[in-house]
Protein backbone atom coordinates (compact mmCIF):
# COMPACT_ATOMS: atom_id res chain seq x y z
CA UNK A 1 0.00 0.00 0.00
CA UNK A 2 1.44 3.71 -0.71
CA UNK A 3 2.26 6.11 1.75
CA UNK A 4 -0.77 8.12 0.30
CA UNK A 5 -3.25 5.59 1.20
CA UNK A 6 -2.23 4.28 4.19
CA UNK A 7 -2.46 8.00 5.48
CA UNK A 8 -5.97 7.63 3.73
CA UNK A 9 -6.76 4.80 5.60
CA UNK A 10 -5.56 6.13 9.18
CA UNK A 11 -7.78 8.94 8.15
CA UNK A 12 -10.40 7.22 7.68
CA UNK A 13 -10.19 5.17 10.56
CA UNK A 14 -9.67 7.60 12.92
CA UNK A 15 -13.06 9.35 11.36
CA UNK A 16 -14.85 6.12 12.06
CA UNK A 17 -13.12 5.76 16.02
CA UNK A 18 -14.52 8.93 16.49
CA UNK A 19 -17.85 8.57 15.26
CA UNK A 20 -18.05 5.59 17.24
CA UNK A 21 -16.90 6.99 20.11
CA UNK A 22 -19.48 9.57 20.03
CA UNK A 23 -22.28 6.60 19.42
CA UNK A 24 -21.03 5.10 22.09
CA UNK A 25 -20.99 8.30 24.63
CA UNK A 26 -24.34 9.15 23.82
CA UNK A 27 -25.60 5.36 24.51
CA UNK A 28 -23.95 5.06 27.72
CA UNK A 29 -25.95 7.92 28.74
CA UNK A 30 -28.71 6.86 27.34
CA UNK A 31 -28.60 3.15 28.66
CA UNK A 32 -27.97 5.02 32.08
CA UNK A 33 -30.86 6.89 32.48
CA UNK A 34 -33.37 3.61 31.46
CA UNK A 35 -31.99 1.60 33.69
CA UNK A 36 -32.98 3.81 36.13
CA UNK A 37 -36.00 3.94 34.99
CA UNK A 38 -36.16 0.13 35.13
CA UNK A 39 -35.25 0.03 38.77
CA UNK A 40 -38.32 2.71 39.41
CA UNK A 41 -40.90 0.27 37.37
CA UNK A 42 -39.47 -2.63 39.23
CA UNK A 43 -40.41 -1.44 42.29
CA UNK A 44 -43.87 0.05 40.99
CA UNK A 45 -44.40 -3.50 39.85
CA UNK A 46 -43.46 -5.15 43.41
CA UNK A 47 -45.48 -2.36 44.94
CA UNK A 48 -48.90 -1.92 43.23
CA UNK A 49 -48.94 -5.86 42.07
CA UNK A 50 -51.08 -4.98 39.21
CA UNK A 51 -50.76 -6.84 36.05
CA UNK A 52 -50.21 -3.51 34.29
CA UNK A 53 -47.43 -2.79 36.30
CA UNK A 54 -45.72 -5.75 35.82
CA UNK A 55 -46.76 -5.34 31.77
CA UNK A 56 -45.00 -2.01 31.75
CA UNK A 57 -41.92 -3.32 33.60
CA UNK A 58 -41.41 -6.62 31.49
CA UNK A 59 -41.59 -4.29 28.07
CA UNK A 60 -38.83 -1.63 29.83
CA UNK A 61 -36.76 -4.63 30.49
CA UNK A 62 -36.79 -6.44 26.89
CA UNK A 63 -35.66 -2.54 25.50
CA UNK A 64 -33.27 -2.11 28.38
CA UNK A 65 -32.03 -5.29 27.64
CA UNK A 66 -31.86 -4.57 23.86
CA UNK A 67 -29.52 -1.27 24.49
CA UNK A 68 -27.46 -3.03 26.84
CA UNK A 69 -26.69 -5.56 24.29
CA UNK A 70 -26.23 -2.24 21.43
CA UNK A 71 -23.93 -0.67 24.12
CA UNK A 72 -21.51 -3.97 24.25
CA UNK A 73 -21.41 -4.05 20.55
CA UNK A 74 -20.68 -0.77 19.72
CA UNK A 75 -17.30 -0.79 22.28
CA UNK A 76 -16.37 -4.06 20.64
CA UNK A 77 -16.81 -1.81 17.63
CA UNK A 78 -14.38 0.87 19.11
CA UNK A 79 -11.91 -1.51 20.81
CA UNK A 80 -11.64 -3.18 17.15
CA UNK A 81 -11.01 0.41 15.25
CA UNK A 82 -8.27 1.36 18.48
CA UNK A 83 -6.50 -1.85 17.46
CA UNK A 84 -6.79 -0.97 13.55
CA UNK A 85 -5.38 2.08 14.27
CA UNK A 86 -2.60 1.49 16.59
CA UNK A 87 -2.08 -1.25 13.81
CA UNK A 88 -1.95 1.31 10.90
CA UNK A 89 0.19 3.58 12.89
CA UNK A 90 2.33 1.04 13.13
CA UNK A 91 3.03 0.34 9.99
CA UNK A 92 2.72 4.18 8.48
CA UNK A 93 5.63 4.83 11.23
CA UNK A 94 7.42 2.28 10.51
CA UNK A 95 8.03 3.18 7.08
CA UNK A 96 8.78 6.56 7.62
CA UNK A 97 11.63 5.41 10.18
Amino acid sequence: MSERAQRRHLDDVQRRLMLARESMRILEEQVAVWNDSLEEARIRSLVSETPQQQADYNELLKHVTVANDELLRRRADVANLLRERDESLRRYTSKES
